[in-house]
């Protein structure tokens, strides 16, 4: 059986996808398995280093105002610029260096 963060690669390398979805993919409970992922998600960020690939992020987005956030392994709870929860998730993606 794969470990959890091996099948996260492989869902990566077919698409794009979001913290939530990973956890919808995976199956996940709890309320910390939003977290879970993006702890994942910065530990296969350094493993695909080692392998020649990359870890491609499509940053957060303000629903509201349109703000676009820094692209960072992380989910934003409030927009700085109108304080709105109304948050895109960033998206993630695994692809070959080069």
């Amino acid at each position: 059986m794969m470990s959890r963060r091996a099948r996260i690669i492989n869902l990566l390398e077919e698409r794009d996808l979001s913290p939530s979805e990973i956890v919808l993919l995976l199956g996940l409970r709890g309320r910390g398995a939003r977290n879970l992922v993006l702890e994942d998600l910065r530990a296969i960020s350094r493993i695909l280093r080692r392998e020649g690939k990359v870890l491609l992020i499509k940053p957060a987005v303000c629903r509201k105002c349109g703000f676009t956030f820094r692209p960072e392994i992380k989910v934003p709870g409030r927009c700085p610029r109108c304080r709105s929860e109304w948050i895109e998730e960033p998206r993630f993606r695994i692809e070959d260096r080069g």
